[in-house]
């Protein structure tokens, strides 16, 4: 009996030694080779993307007068010319000035090949700027270019018409204000980079993108629409 006990004693002994070693094995090789137990994923191939046949396009450079204005350039300010018109009959917007006067300029060169997209109407300073049309004057703006404009809204909210280079606006004016075609807004000036003394109103038409982004716009040809507007006395 105690024979037969030794034996058992001596097999339980063997594999406790045989456990141990094999433990302190794999510690001993989990510690020098780690990297035979990390589990490598299988590489993933590179999808490749469907590109669209036909590319986004390209926004346009902003006009000289707008170039400052925007707190942030934006992908969706895109600018080009257009054919449409407003609906109404427009008034000149310079006190006195008659159709004869006008002269188109809305295609003329700027610099960096830029182009006017505006018509410039000469006028001694200090005189009457109009209301082109009915709406709604959306915002009071100074800028280097520019200098002190108007931007009014017309009451579809389709059009801006931009008025720019101003002396001084009209006192009785506010941001906000509905005004009728007609009324008194500002006076002729040469602010902006207008050059001292070259008096003239910077007169654009844009069709608005979104109503609450006034300085975004597709502008379009103040002349021809000017030439079948409203003269004044």
């Amino acid at each position: 009996m105690n024979e037969r006990w030794v034996k058992i004693r001596r097999i339980f002994l063997a594999l406790y030694l045989v456990v141990i070693h094999a433990a302190l094995a794999f510690f001993a090789v989990a510690f020098f080779f780690p990297d035979i137990f990390i589990i490598r994923n299988a590489p993933i191939a590179n999808v490749t993307v469907p590109v669209a046949s036909t590319p986004a396009p390209t926004p346009l450079p902003v006009p000289s007068e707008f170039v400052d204005q925007v707190p942030t350039p934006s992908p969706e300010a895109t600018l080009s010319v257009s054919s449409d018109q407003p609906p109404d009959v427009l008034m000149i917007p310079v006190k006195g000035i008659k159709r004869s006067q006008l002269v188109d300029t809305f295609t003329s060169a700027r610099a960096n090949g830029r182009t006017h997209d505006a018509i410039d109407i000469i006028a001694p300073g200090g005189t009457p700027v109009l209301a082109a049309a009915d709406g709604e004057i959306v915002k009071f703006f100074d800028s280097v270019n520019g200098g002190t404009t108007i931007y009014e809204m017309s009451p579809d909210r389709k059009y801006i018409y931009y008025y720019a280079h101003l002396m001084r606006r009209a006192d009785d004016l506010r941001e906000h204000d509905h005004v009728t075609r007609g009324r008194v807004i500002a006076y002729v000036g040469d602010t902006g980079d207008a050059g001292p003394g070259n008096y003239h109103l910077h007169f654009a038409i844009g069709i608005a993108q979104d109503p609450k982004s006034w300085w975004k716009g597709t502008y379009i040809d103040p002349y021809p629409i000017l030439l079948k507007g409203i003269e004044t006395p």
